[in-house]
């Protein structure tokens, strides 16, 4: 039976590869490529994949949102998250948003099939140097827990550190600028922080960013 596969990363050389990996499996076929959240939404829509293998990180709507609203619009999809990063809060955001699997980019060729095959049996799959010890997993647990921040309030907070603008993030978030702008307050608020830059060590704390200070 043919597996349907839609690859979404901005990155066109690494997508190309994907591609080639994708192809060497046979009876792998690939219905769809995009670039960006949006247009890989748009095509898991009037494609419908089995597998949509998502970078977490993409210019406008990132993995995270595509994520949620493919699994919306089209369930069936299995996502594949595609990450540098193998922070537990990426993870955490990408499992709950509907993924799957969770894939470090620099661990692609070794482990994107299996974590393709282990979407499809409805298994979750990890790559191992992603694993997330015991011990940092509760470190940052404790640190978000204690400052009681929603999942959304999260999403805004890494979106404002790594330097997008209130309107950038509207249209990320599907939001208003205004809301957008009631989110900041509530952080500072929540957080007891006045001031941008400790917002970020805050972020990067928490492992919500791994933006270098």
């Amino acid at each position: 039976m043919t597996i349907t596969v839609l690859l979404a990363d901005d990155h066109v050389l690494f997508r190309q590869g994907l591609a080639l990996l994708v192809r060497e499996q046979g009876d792998w076929e690939i219905v769809g490529e995009a670039g960006d959240g949006a247009a890989a939404v748009a095509l898991a829509q009037a494609r419908r994949p089995q597998i949509a293998v998502l970078d977490v990180e993409m210019p406008g709507m990132n993995g995270i949102e595509a994520t949620r609203r493919i699994r919306q619009i089209a369930p069936e999809t299995r996502i594949v998250a595609l990450s540098m990063y193998g922070d537990a809060y990426y993870q955490q955001q990408m499992f709950t948003a509907g993924a799957s699997a969770y894939v470090l980019k620099n661990e692609a060729i070794a482990d994107l099939v299996e974590a393709i095959q282990a979407a499809l049996r409805g298994e979750r799959f990890v790559s191992p140097t992603a694993r997330p010890t015991r011990t940092t997993v509760a470190r940052r647990s404790a640190e978000l827990d204690q400052r009681v921040l929603s999942d959304r309030e999260i999403e805004v907070l890494r979106l404002l550190v790594e330097g997008r603008r209130t309107k950038e993030i509207a249209e990320v978030l599907a939001i208003s600028a205004k809301t957008v702008e009631t989110y900041r307050g509530r952080l500072m608020l929540k957080l007891g922080i006045d001031n941008f830059a400790e917002l970020v060590k805050f972020a990067v704390r928490a492992g919500i960013t791994s933006t270098e200070l």
